[in-house]
């Protein structure tokens, strides 16, 4: 561990979650999906992102609605391609009507048919189309050529020659990808990913008003891993001075467990949380396991 500052993992989901939690940004979002629409308003759009739903702590991206109850579109950002994709989909939309419904007391066991927004589903996909689908359908997917009695389509966004924000965020993340090749995850790289995408107009805006905000949400790690070993340090050398191996072995379970519920409960990625304790994900999963906090 060295006082250098260090990028996270999770640097691209995180800037993605962070811009589009601003209308601003949100509204530029909506318009690349839906360019039709020229009477949309900041006003006019909701935010029902899902916090923490999965069993290893992943929560969906962005969740938003859209003039009330018309229309509820999920988007996620996505690096590696798996089929997996359109499950996930489907279960944080699922989780998003139960929210809603909860929400607003709508009772759905009585004989009145309650109202729903219509749904869209979307994956922003960073890296190339090659033989990818436009659209992922769970029954194409996992139930060809049955009869399933349900289905779920994603609609696949990729690099398209546009310089709306969708297009601009990938070439964010394939600018985050040159740099962590060329520099690692160091404070170096960190600052010429905000540089370079500047003078190529990727997200210029967000990244230029909010500069030291962005660079902070980029190198946050560092700052949880520092406070980590501190604490850990403190329990060591406290079990030492009254001279129990057991003491230390279990203050440091004992932390590490506190420590790993925290981070958890502050939404933080399972692989996050994983490489801040130095333990493995299937540990960090194990702890969160033991406290019922997955199922």
């Amino acid at each position: 561990m060295t006082d250098e500052k260090r990028m996270k993992h999770s640097v691209k989901d995180t800037v993605f979650r962070d811009m589009f939690s601003k209308k601003k940004y949100l509204i530029q979002l909506y318009n690349a999906l839906h360019p039709e629409d020229k009477t949309i308003t900041q006003a006019d759009l909701e935010i029902v992102t899902l916090q923490s739903i999965l069993l290893n702590g992943i929560y969906n991206d962005l969740g938003f609605m859209v003039r009330g109850k018309q229309l509820m579109i999920l988007v996620e950002a996505q690096s590696t391609w798996s089929a997996n994709i359109v499950i996930r989909a489907l279960i944080y939309l699922m989780s998003t009507y139960q929210d809603y419904f909860n929400a607003n007391q709508i009772q759905l066991y009585g004989s009145h048919k309650v109202e729903m927004s219509k749904p869209e589903l979307y994956v922003i996909y960073t890296g190339d189309k090659v033989n990818h689908p436009d659209v992922l359908s769970l029954k194409d997917e996992f139930f060809p050529d049955m009869d399933c009695c349900i289905d779920a389509k994603v609609k696949m966004i990729y690099l398209q020659d546009s310089d709306d924000i969708i297009n601009q965020y990938i070439g964010f993340c394939r600018v985050c990808n040159e740099q962590v090749a060329l520099n690692g995850r160091t404070l170096k790289a960190v600052k010429e990913i905000i540089r370079i995408c500047r003078d190529r107009n990727l997200l210029k805006e967000y990244l230029s008003e909010r500069e030291t905000e962005v660079e902070e949400i980029m190198l946050t790690l560092f700052d949880q891993e520092h406070v980590w070993n501190i604490e850990r340090n403190n329990i060591r050398a406290a079990a030492l001075a009254e001279g129990r191996s057991e003491g230390i072995n279990q203050g440091i379970l004992q932390k590490e467990t506190q420590v790993v519920l925290k981070m958890f409960k502050h939404n933080m990625p399972v692989e996050d949380i994983a490489d801040i304790s130095e333990l493995s994900v299937e540990e960090v999963n194990d702890i969160l396991k033991k406290a019922m906090v997955i199922h």
